[in-house]
């Protein structure tokens, strides 16, 4: 059970993956969350940073679209100027979100990531679907007290991560989360 918690893939940050990354895991298709993970949950529209990485992944041919857990109206105005598939309303870690955008983006799990900022429901949820995951350090450090819990097992579960596998994740890896 706690392996499924574990990410394939850990970064920093969005902007700190590089291009050859997804040619190098033949990856076509990104299935995306959006808070926290793009953009601050008090960010209502893509950033600069946000529509940089979608415009990489345009120049390398990867699909992709949104699986937020959020309500239709935060995701369709973060959407306006963008235009991919979403999935509002997703219900993750549960698969049916995921399945339900990778079957819109004709997405097969061979060639599919999923990237996220948290582990019980972005990376628990990629990886009941069968998918490559990644996770980055959530964006905001301040969360509401739901979300600064959560993240307490969530460091948890990378340090048995780290212990299991016999890693040490340096600051280009996950150090902000381990903080």
């Amino acid at each position: 059970m706690l392996k499924k918690l574990y990410p394939d893939y850990i970064f920093p940050t969005i902007q700190d993956i590089d291009d050859d990354f997804f040619r190098k895991l033949n990856i076509r298709f990104l299935i995306m969350d959006i808070d926290n993970t793009l953009v601050p949950y008090t960010c209502p529209e893509p950033t600069k940073q946000a529509h940089a990485f979608l415009q990489r992944l345009k120049k390398e041919n990867i699909a992709g679209g949104f699986v937020s857990n959020n309500h239709a109206a935060r995701v369709e105005l973060f959407n306006k100027t963008i235009g991919l598939p979403y999935i509002c309303n997703a219900k993750k870690p549960f698969t049916a979100g995921i399945k339900k955008l990778m079957k819109i983006i004709e997405a097969d799990k061979m060639h599919t990531a999923l990237i996220g900022d948290q582990i019980f429901t972005d990376i628990y949820g990629g990886n009941r679907a069968g998918l490559t995951t990644i996770l980055v350090n959530p964006i905001e450090s301040s969360e509401t007290p739901f979300f600064a819990f959560k993240r307490k097992y969530e460091k948890m579960v990378l340090k048995k991560m780290e212990e299991e596998k016999k890693i040490c994740l340096k600051s280009t890896d996950a150090q902000n989360i381990l903080q």
